[in-house]
Formats: structure tokens, sequence, C-alpha cells
């Protein structure tokens, strides 16, 4: 397995790997929380910004995610609580897997921690699955924050 910067030769499958996402989450009671269209429409400019990775193994895309460096303008605001701290921090963001290879999120934060030890993250309240999965990697359920599309999110802070 290989965790590497994505590339426009990966979109198809990225697509992928988010199409079968959708479909573990839509079963799983979340079917709001990707827009129809998303997270398809963002993932050439992810790739062109640097910030989408892939996780591999012989070749093919099992998961992908986004991880930014610097201030998340929807984070500014938090409401129903406070960010651990004013540090400067990555957020993950668009985490996705196949389901091929168990234990992706947690090699996903793992990398994402070698990268900036601060991180923060966001999920939707019917996300059961990511909210679980976030807080058994250490990240800490701090409020919340409103996204662009204007819908609230579940906002949580690892310190590493």
């Amino acid at each position: 397995m290989e965790i590497r910067k994505a590339t426009p030769g990966d979109l198809e499958g990225i697509r992928a790997v988010y199409a079968a996402a959708k479909a573990f989450m839509d079963a799983h009671g979340n079917v709001s929380q990707w827009e129809p269209g998303y997270p398809d429409s963002v993932i050439p400019g992810d790739i062109a910004n640097g910030n989408c990775y892939v996780e591999t193994e012989n070749g093919v895309i099992h998961g992908v995610f986004v991880c930014i460096l610097g201030e998340d303008l929807t984070y500014r605001v938090i409401t129903d609580g406070a960010w651990r701290n004013d540090d400067p921090y990555a957020t993950i963001h668009r985490l996705g897997s196949d389901g091929a290879l168990p234990g992706f999120t947690g090699r996903c934060f793992d990398f994402c921690k070698g990268l900036c030890p601060d991180l923060r993250a966001d999920t939707h309240e019917h996300n059961t699955v990511m909210q679980h999965l976030l807080e058994k990697n250490g990240f800490l359920r701090c409020g919340t924050i409103i996204t662009t599309n204007g819908t609230p999110r579940i906002a949580y802070h690892f310190v590493g």
C-alpha cells in the first residue's frame, strides 16, 4: 500500500472510489452529506492544487482524501463550542474508500499527522461511521461549523 499525491490520470479511479463511498454512506443512513455532483465537481481542483491524495495497492486506487494545509474559511466561526487552540492546522476533507483495504482511515489520519500535527475535520450529523472513526483516532468534537453551501457539520480537532 502506498499513499501519494493524486495526478490527473487518477481521475477515473478517484471517481470510482467516491461512488463506492457514496453508496456506503447512503446504505448507512447518510444520504445528504454529499449533494449530487459532489465531490466529482471539485476533484480536478483538488488535484491541481496538490491537496488530493490516493492510497493504492498494486496500482489500483482504493482510498482518497484531501488534506489542505492552512486556514479553512468555513472554520473561522464555530458555534456550540470552540477549537482546542488557534495554532496553524491542516484540514481533512472528502475522505472516501472502496472498502477493499481495511484500516484506510487510520492510515489517512497518520499520513496527515505527518504533514501537520494539528488537524481539523468535519462531518454530517448522520455520518455516524465517520464520527466514530474520528473519535477512535483521537479527534475531539468541538462544536458546529457551517459549510459553504449553508449546511451544518460537526467539527472535530486533533492536537498532536
